[in-house]
């Protein structure tokens, strides 16, 4: 083994990992700290995580996370930083439905995760039975939360299993491919955990939400994409630290993390590269890996924490033989039975897939759930027909694709069950008394693309000894719920 690297000077830091947690990490540290030496370094052959640029039939596609929750402010600023401002583009429709009952329903408004504040316009999506026991919770006692409760468990309690099952479900399941039953309010819904803590009913809790985002007026979308798509971003993050100096080493995966009276050695294959600073910014199981010897506690509690895998179809049809619903798409509650958890339009979603083939029509399906093995066992032509099968059952499409891609991503999703915010509080506290050392990436602070951002940013200011961004994300802990980010 040979040591390549070992001055520290004026500073080197590290990153490990090149998903986009990581880029946003050595960018910062670049941009925050002129004249430190950055180098990071990513195990596989590819940059970006979950973030993924790909193409069908020709046009440009996103192979993972195709869109960034544009009210938090970290995933566009950076986009803008790097050079993407003039190719950020909303949504064309935000218009989705909701398979259920055996047919496509628009999506209610006026819920948060799927909790409603009353049970108008709910008619059709739940049963009768359903629409007054939402009624009812404004005659519950109050129910005790605790430190936090999950979910699913907690809306079933207040509103009935019918809103758990047929709203929350599928759009918190998209977040995390998760159980809402297991899930954390506090961590994934902190918004409506305060908010049940703060009133005696629940729906209560929800109309004050809705209150406060009507005084707010929040004007602008509520999501982003980007032209080309959203894998776009972590190449354009790696250009800029290119740009400024900074070093990137893909295909280098990092077997050993250790201290040393000077700082780190950092063990890559047969080098080892000494650093001041070292920001760990891999899977939570990666990141036990590399702090077993020198954060054993912080190791035990990253290994604890389970993830779910999914997997993304993309079809390609020809636009004329094609007559799908209106809307961006829909989402499936599993209690029908479908093997999809939702489709979406593309290129009714995205202007630009439109633009680049107008003759072409994208759609996205997914598969997997936490929990789920024998779908993700399948083969693509397998999982294509499928999502043939209940894109036919949904919509009537019976048309033949020109082309079809499956993309797996094996653990792909972090799972934050009840006492999260408590397990990432400790992990901080035990890495935090390691100095130079920081933790970031989806499996803290959120899965989405801008929580992943500000979780890299609260890493590289830790570091430089400001903790306020780490105090905002245990106060806060999702930054965004939409989109998964990567690591």
């Amino acid at each position: 083994m040979r040591e390549t690297d070992t001055r520290t000077g004026s500073g080197h830091a590290v990153v490990i990992g090149g998903g986009i947690a990581g880029l946003a990490a050595a960018h910062r540290l670049l941009v925050t700290a002129p004249g430190t030496r950055v180098t990071l370094l990513e195990a596989s052959d590819r940059l970006g995580g979950k973030l993924h640029a790909g193409e069908i039939a020709g046009v440009r596609v996103d192979l993972g996370a195709e869109s960034m929750l544009a009210r938090r402010p970290e995933a566009v600023a950076l986009a803008r930083e790097v050079g993407l401002g003039d190719r950020l583009q909303p949504p064309a429709t935000a218009t989705a439905s909701i398979w259920t009952r055996g047919a496509l329903r628009p999506m209610p408004k006026g819920h948060v995760m799927g909790v409603p504040g009353d049970a108008s316009a709910l008619s059709g999506v739940l049963s009768d039975e359903g629409l007054r026991r939402i009624e009812r919770d404004r005659e519950l006692p109050p129910t005790e939360i605790g430190d936090d409760v999950a979910v699913g468990a907690f809306v079933a309690e207040r509103l009935g299993r019918e809103v758990v099952d047929r709203l929350v479900e599928p759009l918190l399941g998209g977040v995390y491919a998760g159980d809402a039953y297991r899930i954390s309010m506090r961590s994934a819904v902190p918004q409506l955990f305060e908010a049940a803590r703060a009133h005696a009913s629940l729906t209560e809790g929800v109309r004050a939400i809705q209150a406060t985002a009507a005084r707010n007026q929040r004007t602008g979308p509520v999501f982003m994409g980007i032209e080309g798509g959203v894998g776009q971003l972590p190449l354009a993050v790696a250009d800029a630290v290119r740009a400024r100096g900074g070093e990137i080493r893909t295909g280098t995966p990092v077997t050993a993390l250790r201290r040393t009276p000077a700082g780190w050695q950092v063990s890559a294959g047969d080098d080892v590269v000494a650093a001041d600073r070292v920001v760990v910014a891999v899977p939570a199981y990666a990141a036990a890996a590399l702090l077993g010897v020198e954060a054993p506690a912080a190791a035990a509690e990253l290994a604890s924490v389970e993830y779910a895998s999914m997997a993304l179809m993309t079809l390609a049809y020809r636009r004329d033989v094609v007559d799908l619903p209106e809307g961006s798409g829909f989402l499936v509650p599993p209690v029908d039975g479908h093997t999809i958890k939702a489709s979406t339009f593309a290129s009714r979603k995205w202007g630009w897939i439109a633009d680049e083939d107008p003759g072409l029509l994208v759609l996205r399906t997914s598969v997997g759930r936490y929990g789920e093995t024998e779908i993700l066992g399948r083969d693509d032509a397998d999982l294509v027909e499928l999502s043939r099968r209940d894109l036919r059952a949904a919509t009537g499409l019976d048309a033949t694709p020109v082309a079809t891609r499956v993309t797996r991503w094996h653990d792909g999703l972090p799972q934050y069950p009840v006492g999260h915010h408590a397990r990432v509080a400790r992990v901080r506290e035990r890495v935090g008394e390691l100095p130079g050392l920081a933790v970031c990436g989806a499996a803290y602070d959120g899965v989405g693309i801008p929580a992943c951002v500000a979780s890299a940013h609260a890493a590289v200011d830790q570091l430089a000894g400001d903790a306020t961004g780490v105090d905002e994300l245990t106060r806060n802990p999702v930054q965004s719920l939409h989109g998964a980010g990567g690591e």
